[in-house]
């Protein structure tokens, strides 16, 4: 039995929770970090019209879950990793009851199992990763898991790791690029598998993308940058809105896209009103573990109605195999790229370094990036690039943008949320 606290101690614990509930009441978007790589929880407050009394707060998209084991690619002779500090969150049952945790603290409604009512908003302990308070609580919904969906990056098996996947309730619908929803198809664990709609020039309204059973606040697609027939430099893109939409004389309702019937050839009809009231401004978080190119972010700046980016995830290690092909893009296209996106948080993602084995590794080069010097690199770059235009030289056309706004740096910003780790997004 734990000795009781003395007065300093419980009144350091008293404020503690209070200062945590204090935070969950902003009701913003709450990012944790899974493990030392590249799993996160990305917890998103509902609209009000979606909380019926003693509902659930946060909508929870499970991110490229892997926590235990290794993860091989093509053999193990080949490629074969685990990673090098333990995952804070070892199970899926642990997301879920970090999931609960949080809920508790937030005041929603959350009873305990022998029907005693909970107390809302006053949390028995800190919230942290890892150490769930389990079997304690359960939601006044009769529901099996917590987890609402599941993003699936890349078919790559640090990022589509079977053996967690098959954790995961097979209720939960999971959103995963073409070649990784087929793989996860195979499986015959999950009963809906959608696959991932790319936002682009040609269709930049994130509403348009929001596929059924997803709620329709909230949409995920995909940027892939051209030249990459692999997809291997692609993003992820997040949007939501919790507010809800006022109608207008102007606008006209979206028919919604399922994952098994898209508009014919791609093409999604204009049917919303350019014009854009205050409650249909919507957020997005940028979730590129291996990095894409800067250029390739151009159709966000004419996402119609607009996008504001919350969190920009991206790593800062540079890593190539010999000196050609490059894995992860690292911090000098992070810079470049936070300089477009703007975003409130770029926080930092795969870049652990794994221990492992295989052929692969002994060709693998890894440069990991201050970013200060990311910054200065760059900012060196664009000077010569404004130089030489100013000389009549030619500049190409996707740095005309960053040249023309080089005095403007004060929104690259970084910082890391390490393993177990949680951040609210305010």
């Amino acid at each position: 039995m734990d000795a009781p606290l003395d007065l300093p101690s419980l009144q350091l614990h008293t404020e503690l929770r209070e200062s945590i509930v204090r935070a969950l009441a902003t009701r913003r978007p709450i990012l944790h970090h899974l493990n030392a790589d590249t799993s996160w929880l990305l917890q998103i407050p509902r609209p009000a019209s979606a909380i019926k009394h003693g509902s659930r707060i946060y909508y929870n998209i499970l991110i490229d879950p892997w926590f235990v084991g290794g993860q091989s690619d093509v053999a193990r002779w080949f490629s074969q990793q685990w990673h090098a500090e333990p995952s804070a969150v070892k199970s899926i049952a642990e997301v879920e009851e970090l999931a609960k945790t949080v809920e508790r603290f937030a005041g929603s409604g959350l009873r305990k199992r022998n029907g005693n009512s909970s107390r809302r908003g006053t949390p028995v302990t800190p919230m942290k990763a890892g150490t769930p308070m389990k079997g304690e609580w359960e939601a006044e919904e009769d529901v099996e898991t917590l987890i609402d969906c599941v993003a699936i990056s890349h078919e790559f098996t640090d990022h589509c790791h079977k053996e967690t996947l098959l954790e995961v309730h097979p209720d939960v619908p999971v959103i995963a690029t073409e070649k990784a929803a087929a793989l996860i198809s195979t499986y015959s664990h999950f009963r809906t598998v959608l696959t991932t709609p790319t936002f682009s020039m040609e269709s930049c309204d994130w509403r348009s993308h929001s596929l059924f059973p997803l709620p329709t606040w909230l949409s995920i697609a995909r940027f892939t940058a051209p030249k990459d027939g692999l997809y291997y430099h692609s993003a992820l893109l997040i949007a939501f809105s919790t507010h809800p939409y006022i109608s207008t004389p102007h606008s006209t309702p979206q028919k919604r896209r399922s994952g098994a019937s898209l508009y014919p050839n791609g093409h999604v009809p204009d049917l919303f009103s350019s014009s854009t009231s205050g409650s249909e401004a919507a957020e997005y978080v940028l979730y590129t573990p291996h990095g894409i190119p800067f250029e390739a972010l151009k159709p966000i700046l004419y996402a119609s109605p607009p996008l504001s980016c919350l969190a920009f995830l991206h790593g800062l290690h540079d890593v190539r195999i010999g000196s050609a092909q490059r894995l992860n893009l690292g911090a000098e296209n992070g810079v470049r790229s936070q300089r477009i996106l703007r975003a409130r948080y770029w926080i930092g993602t795969h870049d652990e370094v794994k221990s492992g084995g295989g052929l692969i590794g002994w060709f693998l080069k890894r440069k990991v990036w201050k970013l200060e010097d990311a910054v200065k690199v760059v900012r060196d770059e664009l000077d010569r690039r404004k130089i030489k235009s100013g000389e009549g030289g030619e500049v190409d056309a996707g740095m005309d943008w960053e040249w023309e706004n080089n005095e403007e740096w004060d929104d690259v910003k970084f910082e890391e949320v390490g393993n177990g780790e949680s951040r609210i997004l305010e």
